[in-house]
This record gives C-alpha cells, sequence and structure tokens, in this order.
C-alpha cells in the first residue's frame, strides 16, 4: 500500500535536525531512507518513530544505527519495535577508527606470515597421521573403504586426462628432440638425443608432468568439492551423524590419486619418447638404429626412478586437494581460495619433494 511505504521528513531547527519516521521499516523502506537518514542525523537530533507502522530486524538495525552517531535521541517508538533493540543493547561493536588504515610495519608483517605457515604446517602434520591411519585402516578393513567413490574418482582423475597429458608428453618429447639435435649434429652425435629424450622422461619430466597436470585439475577439483560441503555444513553434518570427514571423504580420493598417478606417468613416459624418437627418425636415423640406442640406454633402475617418486606425487596431489578443501571458510570466495591454495601449495610441494628425490637417487647411486 503506498501510505506504508517509508518516508522521513527532516524538520530544522536551532535546537537541531527533527527526524520524522513513517511508514513500514522492512527491508525495501529501511533501505529507502537509510542513507538519506543518516547523511541528517547530525548531533543532538531527534528521530521521531511515533508514525512507523511496522518494523522488523532492517528497521531495529537503522534505528540502532541511527541511535549511535553523536547522541541520536529516538522517541515515540512504539513497544513492538523496542524489543526487536534490545539484542542490540547487550552486543559490544567494535569502534572504527578514523582516518586511513595504519600501514603494517615489516616486522608485524613478517610475524604474521611466520604464524600462518607455522599454522599450515601443524595442519599438514595433524591431516598426514589421519589420512594415513584411515588408509591403513582401509587396507586392512576394504569393508571401510567406499571403492565405489574411489574407482568415480580413477575415472575421473585418470581416464578422463589421458588426453591432456598424452599431449604434453608428446610435445615435451619432441620439443626436447628438436632443441638438442642441431647442437648435436655439430659433433655428429646426434643420435644421443634418443638417449637424452628417454631418459629425461623416465627419470624426471614423466613423472612430474603429470604430478602437475593432476594438481591443476584434480587437485582442484578435490578442493572445490570438499570446500563447498564444507560451506554447504555438509562435513559438519557428517560428524554430527558419527561418520569421519577423512575416511569418508578424503580415503576415496587419496587412494585414486595414488593409483591413477603412476600408470598416467607410465603413459605419459611412452607418448613422450614416441615424440621424441619420431623427430630423430625424421633427421635420417633408420629405426633399428633407433631401437638399438634406446635399449642400450634405459635399464630397469631408470623406469623405477620415476614410478616411485610417482606415488608420492600422487598421495600430494589427492592430500593437498582434500586439505585445502577442508580448511575452506564461510564466505563467497572461500571455495576459490582454497582451490588456488591447492594448486599452489601441490605444484610447490611436487617440486620440493622431486629436489629431495633427486638428492636421495644421487646420494645412493640409484
Amino acid at each position: 500500500m503506498a501510505q506504508d511505504k517509508a518516508e522521513l521528513a527532516v524538520e530544522r531547527s536551532e535546537n537541531g535536525p527533527r527526524l520524522s519516521l513513517k511508514g513500514r521499516l522492512d527491508a525495501a523502506g529501511s533501505a529507502a531512507v537509510w542513507q538519506r537518514a543518516v547523511r541528517e542525523a547530525q548531533p543532538g537530533a531527534v528521530v521521531d518513530a511515533s508514525g512507523v507502522t511496522y518494523c522488523d530486524s532492517a528497521g531495529a538495525a537503522l534505528l540502532y544505527d541511527l541511535q549511535q552517531r553523536n547522541g541520536v535521541r529516538i522517541e515515540g517508538l512504539p513497544e513492538e519495535a523496542k524489543s526487536l533493540l534490545k539484542p542490540y543493547e547487550k552486543i559490544e561493536f567494535p569502534k572504527l577508527e578514523k582516518g586511513p588504515p595504519r600501514k603494517e610495519s615489516a616486522p608485524t608483517a613478517i610475524g604474521r606470515v611466520a604464524v600462518g605457515l607455522v599454522r599450515d604446517a601443524r595442519d599438514q602434520i595433524i591431516f598426514t597421521g589421519q589420512a594415513s591411519v584411515a588408509l591403513i585402516q582401509g587396507l586392512f578393513r576394504p569393508d571401510l573403504v567406499r571403492w565405489r567413490d574411489m574407482w568415480h574418482t580413477f575415472e575421473t582423475a585418470g581416464v578422463n586426462a589421458l588426453f591432456i597429458v598424452g599431449m604434453i608428453g608428446f610435445l615435451t618429447g619432441m620439443i626436447m628432440a628438436f632443441q638438442s639435435t642441431v647442437p648435436l649434429q655439430q659433433f655428429g652425435v646426434d643420435i644421443f638425443v634418443v638417449n637424452l629424450v628417454a631418459l629425461a622422461m623416465l627419470r624426471e619430466l614423466g613423472g612430474i608432468m603429470t604430478a602437475i597436470v593432476l594438481a591443476g585439475r584434480s587437485g582442484s577439483a578435490f578442493a572445490a568439492e570438499i570446500g563447498t560441503m564444507k560451506v554447504n555444513e555438509e562435513v559438519d553434518a557428517l560428524t554430527t551423524m558419527g561418520l569421519d570427514p577423512v575416511r569418508f571423504l578424503v580415503v576415496p580420493k587419496v587412494m585414486a590419486a595414488i593409483l591413477v598417478t603412476p600408470l598416467l606417468t607410465i603413459y605419459a613416459n611412452v607418448i613422450g619418447i614416441a615424440g621424441g624418437l619420431m623427430v630423430v627418425m625424421l633427421f635420417g636415423h633408420p629405426w633399428a638404429a633407433v631401437y638399438n640406442q634406446l635399449t642400450g640406454a634405459v635399464d630397469l633402475s631408470d623406469i623405477a626412478t620415476g614410478l616411485i617418486k610417482s606415488f608420492f606425487f600422487g598421495a600430494l596431489v589427492g592430500g593437498i586437494g582434500c586439505l585445502r578443501g577442508l580448511q575452506t571458510k564461510i564466505g563467497a570466495t572461500a571455495v576459490g581460495e582454497s582451490t588456488t591454495r591447492a594448486v599452489v601449495s601441490g605444484i610447490t610441494l611436487i617440486i620440493v619433494v622431486d629436489a629431495i628425490f633427486a638428492v636421495v637417487f644421487w646420494a645412493t647411486n640409484f
């Protein structure tokens, strides 16, 4: 009804302005008069609310906002509306500092980052322990594992990733062969491009490229899925029902990642070496020479090196994605932040672990 629309009238006098509120102070009515009411609420102003016909929580918030500004007094407020203002009296709202925010000092910023890193490391250690216990329990008691979810994740993270992993592996092998053939031709040893491509793919590039692709493709998906469940309070509902979120949500995804990463690594190795050999043959080397060079350059330890690392890479991709999902906070951007953190931290840890393996393999002559 037109007469029930919220209206604001202002009368000015020597004692200060007098604001008269009329009509319905619901969400729409309060929004219509809020900015003008705040602008006119000068020190010593009086708000006449005797003409208010309806007031809900939105109107109570408006009246409380006016009441807190420079001693503004509210008169004629109906009893029903007064009862809505009582809960606000018990809340101590922080006072906003006037002026621009202070610039954070360098020691404060460094300390805040350091505390955040320590807390994140603690969360990772706790999560690693919980996930390890749940995985061991799943090995001894297969009935505790949600195998249907595990195989579904295996399909989405593995089978659906064949194209992108194969394309990256093939192009990487071709690029390495093209870049190394021309310099080695100057010394007449361009046949050793086969050694370069095969050893690089098997020992290093095949596993790490596959892991990085899975971190960006599957790790982010894990974080987004569990993060959405966290925002929708579905994870809390699982806990309320007595179900362990780690065993219920994390174990199937981590197991699928551990199984699928070595298989994709083998696939990337084969496709990458094939791309490199194709380039070598394009430069005039016969298949017999290329095959003999390949079999002479590669042994079982080279294949095992990449496969051993791929198991750890898979555990990192699945674990970090699930951890970031469980760490999701409440808010519109929370899921996006968790997804970004999953990809960044996943790729960083993959490179760190790969460097550790490089040192270990060098020290053990493996």
